[in-house]
């Protein structure tokens, strides 16, 4: 029988790697049987998906959501930057990369967590925090890993951690009920 890996997906800057946090958190998500999934760009996509695929051995893989651009041809190629080295499995979609802070716009960031089983939201931006808002909205598990400068209203309402270890304890229950 077929075995199908929970997926976990890690959120964050696109810009700045936060590596004294998504470095352990990858290491420490490439040491469960769980797929990683991110938008497949810089920063914290690609610190955490390098951390994930330097352990050896593992079960997962990492996956990304990748932003297109349509070309001259008529085509879709992949947007400049995308998809970082480190993911194995890019799907790549014509979606827009962010649409502010709703959530009813259909976007590579609702595409993101609804693949995902629970998500992990390190530093970001708007986007990070349009993420946050979706899954708030869809009821997916939600945890903020590292420092935040959200509002007190969202801030206050999620589990938010400092180790790797804390974060995949809070996973745990949560990737059971998917597995």
């Amino acid at each position: 029988m077929l075995e199908k890996l929970p997926i976990v997906g890690v959120m964050g800057s696109g810009e700045k790697p936060w590596a004294e946090w998504a470095q352990p958190l990858g290491a420490a998500l490439a040491t469960l049987p769980v797929h990683l999934l991110t938008g497949g760009g810089n920063g914290t996509m690609t610190a955490v998906s390098k951390a994930f695929t330097e352990v050896s051995p593992r079960q997962g893989r990492t996956i990304g959501i990748i932003p297109t651009e349509k070309q001259a041809d008529g085509t879709y190629q992949a947007k400049a930057g995308y998809p970082n080295p480190f993911i194995e499995i890019p799907i790549f979609t014509p979606l827009g990369t962010y649409a502010g802070e709703g959530t009813d716009f259909v976007s590579r960031n609702m595409v993101n967590i609804m693949t995902a089983n629970a998500i992990v939201a390190l530093p970001g931006s708007g986007g990070t925090r349009n993420e946050i808002n979706i899954a708030m909205k869809f009821g997916k598990p939600v945890c903020l890993f590292g420092t935040h400068d959200l509002p007190s209203d969202i801030y206050g309402q999620l589990p938010h951690f400092a180790v790797a270890s804390d974060v995949l304890a809070w996973l745990k229950p949560i990737l059971e009920q998917a597995s």
